[in-house]
């Protein structure tokens, strides 16, 4: 039972989740502080019947804080978090700032949850594409061996927070109405539109976004070995991020044994009957928890290939709900888990 847990950028769209998250699983704590970066004077948030105030983001906030679940912009994690620790508290960070530090665990808990052990003071949580990757490539990679990756990606408005929410919604009605609209989030209308970029020029001609996905599945998975070719596509759709995966893996694994490994690994969900146009949509796994698995099948290209689609929640399974539930292994651990690999 963790005395008190803060929750940062608790008024944003990842934060609003957390806080939910935290009353609808009974998460173990005795009191929680809602922190945001910029506070609104007097403005109260409500859980469970108690209306707590948004507290201002500064380093003594953190004092009498055991853990911290933090969902900001990196510079905010760069500034901040490093006083958060040392002040005693162990944080879980949503931003990207920390994910690739060789001394910070980057952990999904249905793929490494050992990682938590080794934290010192910091735990960071995957960018939300890499996270469903990682979660659907885990059963493979331990079955057989995965070599390659190659993955495109479907994704929401909503992983660029609420203004590019807002850019879908108002973009959209303006365009139905035959009206100009000027984006706040995006460089191009994503309305009717699929932009094939997010994130910067980082690599050879890749964005950081899908930079991301090499750098961070390698870590998650503990092997340098694994080849990812990623392309990263905004897509006119509110929530939920969609990936087409081809995995090439060192002995063949059939369809059979795919769907099977995939049902038994927890956090998969599968949908996969296309005589029944049965497979995941962002349309029925919005608000879900799970990644969800369907279109299985051999790839024609390669022996040892399987394609398959996959779909999650980027705002829950992709952030919210990940953050929650390495705080969940945390308080599993009890004391020993906020000492991590500082004992």
């Amino acid at each position: 039972m963790f005395d008190c847990v803060a929750v940062v950028g608790a008024t944003g769209a990842v934060g609003t989740i957390i806080r939910q998250l935290l009353a609808e699983w009974k998460f173990p704590c005795r009191r929680l502080k809602f922190v945001a970066s910029s506070r609104i004077p007097g403005r109260k948030l409500s859980v469970d019947g108690k209306e707590i105030p948004v507290e201002e983001l500064k380093g003594s906030i953190f004092d009498d804080v055991e853990l911290v679940i933090s969902s900001t912009p990196d510079e905010v994690a760069r500034d901040y978090i490093p006083e958060a620790v040392r002040r005693g508290a162990v944080v879980i960070d949503e931003s990207g700032y920390w994910r690739m530090d060789p001394q910070v665990p980057l952990v999904i808990p249905e793929v490494n949850p050992e990682a938590v052990k080794k934290h010192q003071g910091i735990i960071a949580s995957p960018n939300c594409s890499t996270t469903q990757l990682v979660q659907a490539l885990k059963p493979l990679h331990d079955a057989a061996g995965v070599r390659r990756v190659i993955v495109s990606t479907y994704q929401a408005t909503s992983g660029a927070g609420l203004v590019g929410s807002r850019d879908l919604e108002n973009g959209t009605r303006a365009t139905l109405a035959g009206e100009a609209y000027q984006y706040e989030c995006f460089p191009y209308p994503i309305a009717f539109n699929c932009i094939p970029q997010i994130g910067g020029p980082k690599h050879q001609g890749y964005t950081s976004e899908e930079m991301k996905m090499v750098y961070e599945t390698r870590k998650i998975l503990d092997d340098e070995n694994i080849q990812v070719c990623p392309t990263c596509v905004r897509v006119p759709v509110a929530n939920c991020h969609s990936e087409s995966i081809l995995v090439e893996t060192e002995r063949k694994v059939t369809v059979a044994e795919a769907r099977a490994l995939f049902a038994a690994t927890p956090g998969l969900a599968v949908m996969d009957d296309l005589e029944k146009k049965v497979y995941p949509m962002p349309h029925v796994c919005d608000r879900r928890h799970e990644t969800f698995i369907g279109r299985i099948r051999e790839d024609l290209s390669s022996s040892n290939g399987l394609a398959f689609w996959c779909v999650s929640d980027n705002l829950r399974k992709g952030a919210a709900t990940n953050a929650v539930q390495i705080g969940l292994l945390l308080a599993k651990l009890g004391p020993k888990g906020l000492q991590g690999g500082r004992m």
